[in-house]
């Protein structure tokens, strides 16, 4: 069956994307031209900065004005445009199972966790520690839990227990196996690191002809902001866009130090950075799937950090989604990632804001959930409450539908005045779609405190816990678990010094 907005949805379908009927925008259409004017003279009057040989020989041969001293490549404004309009404006993020897909058609959103941490705070003892590959499988298995969680990104963590030149390898085998999600690394940042996890990839689906149809992987990129991208980032994206795994770079351009102090400015060099490697790879791999991503922000001139949750951030994520849309190309988005140092009252505030903004931009990707510190340390806990706050988020961002079933006025005939609606057979129809919390408490007073007092804190705890314990999502066959492990010891035997 088709859901809202055209996607094909089945019955067995797990994932459910959230549909937005509410919006809010932030920019006029004169002010996203002036943006769009802006980013392409800035790409063609002073360039961007691609450390890789192999990059500037593609964009040099397509037209580009290259300077192999500096790196700098000036790619013509036509140039942009041409291989912009060679990406797909639609395409599908596969599960492990086809209930999990994802389908990016422009109407939907879909949440993420965030990554990619250094530490986290032990289930068991409360004290924040050095993560482990454990602790990626722990969280891609309370994710795949989690119905708000539509795909894996991350890793939430570091595997800082195995060798740092095949960590990135690693965290894929922990994550392919502990959930059936989409999977979205942030870590394969080198060609031969990308050139294994494509082979990883094959060999859960089988054939690269099945992996090119329906990716299970996507990769994500960082920039390097202002104005430049990163040598091994642009080379295992490019190892990705022919295998058919989409790909996306994701800018983080802090106002007053890698950007502009005013908004509008910061949104440029966000445009410029998203924007041009992703014409590298279209015109390598004309339509290949790619993605905007972006994670704008401004530094707290009092600490040097970034303002993870300010009102800049939320004004950027919603703008530079209406730039995006201006392009037709998917984007990921920073979320949630709050600056707060533990599951508090600024993580709840922080994240309302920063979950809600983006959902009411009709943003495809979300990223965030679970993460504290500014995305340094990870929270079973948060990634329970998280999800419950995106739950409400979803129920507002849908609105009110109105129909003849849903305006009920026969059910209302019938129960007439002073009636009860509670035993009709209507009500059991619809009594699901009230939303339901997990962690918030609606009990009354001498309930809870007979209960033994339990805050939200300490029900995402027993909730994280039971996930862990019971929860067992569709294992990998035996031999594709060998043949991951054949892969890795290869790359370790390849690239560990």
């Amino acid at each position: 069956m088709l859901g809202e907005g055209g996607c094909e949805l089945t019955e067995e379908q797990r994932i459910r994307p959230t549909h937005p009927r509410l919006r809010m925008d932030v920019l006029s259409k004169e002010d996203i031209k002036k943006i769009h004017e802006a980013a392409l003279k800035i790409i063609e009057e002073v360039g961007v900065r691609f450390p890789s040989e192999k990059a500037l020989n593609i964009l040099e041969e397509a037209g580009a004005k290259v300077d192999r001293s500096s790196m700098v490549a000036k790619l013509p404004a036509k140039l942009v445009m041409d291989a912009i309009g060679k990406a797909p404006a639609n395409y599908t993020l596969a599960g492990r199972e086809m209930r999990d897909d994802l389908f990016l058609d422009g109407e939907h959103c879909y949440l993420s966790t965030d990554g990619c941490g250094i530490e986290v705070y032990d289930l068991e003892t409360g004290r924040k520690r050095t993560s482990t590959k454990k602790d990626i499988e722990d969280s891609a298995l309370v994710a795949d839990y989690l119905d708000a969680i539509a795909f894996y990104w991350g890793p939430m963590v570091s595997a800082q227990d195995v060798p740092a030149e095949v960590r990135p390898l690693h965290e894929l085998e922990a994550t392919f196996t502990h959930t059936t999600k989409h999977i979205q690394p942030e870590t394969i940042i080198t060609e031969p690191i990308a050139k294994y996890a494509v082979e990883m990839a094959v060999a859960i689906v089988s054939s690269k002809e099945e992996l090119r149809k329906r990716p299970i992987l996507s990769v994500m990129q960082c920039a390097t902001d202002p104005l430049g991208e990163d040598k091994g980032s642009l080379e295992a994206s490019l190892v990705a866009a022919e295998a058919g795994v989409p790909t996306g770079f994701m800018p983080m351009p802090m106002s007053c130090a890698t950007a502009p102090a005013t908004l509008a400015g910061n949104l440029v060099i966000t445009t410029v950075d998203s924007l041009a490697p992703l014409v590298l790879i279209q015109i390598a791999y004309p339509g290949a799937p790619v993605f905007f991503a972006a994670a704008p922000t401004a530094i707290d001139l009092h600490t040097g950090g970034y303002t993870g949750g300010a009102p800049e951030d939320h004004l950027l994520a919603i703008a530079f989604n209406q730039i995006c849309e201006f392009y037709n190309i998917p984007l990921s988005m920073g979320a949630f990632a709050t600056g707060a140092k533990e599951p508090d009252w600024q993580a709840g505030v922080d994240n309302s804001f920063a979950g809600l903004m983006p959902v009411l931009t009709h943003t495809a990707m979300l990223t965030g959930v679970g993460m504290l510190n500014g995305s340094k340390i990870l929270s079973f806990q948060q990634m329970i409450m998280d999800s419950e706050i995106y739950g409400i988020i979803k129920k507002i961002a849908e609105g009110i539908e109105v129909n003849e079933e849903t305006l009920a006025v026969d059910v209302i005939k019938k129960v007439g005045v002073g009636g009860n609606f509670l035993a009709e057979k209507h009500t059991r129809k619809h009594m699901r779609d009230i939303w339901q919390p997990v962690v918030f408490d609606r009990t009354p007073y001498d309930a809870w405190e007979s209960g033994g007092k339990k805050g939200a804190f300490h029900k995402a705890t027993e909730k994280a816990k039971w996930i862990l314990a019971n929860h067992k999502p569709t294992p990998l066959e035996p031999c594709v678990q060998k043949e991951l492990k054949r892969i890795i010891k290869a790359a370790e035997q390849e690239l560990v010094k």
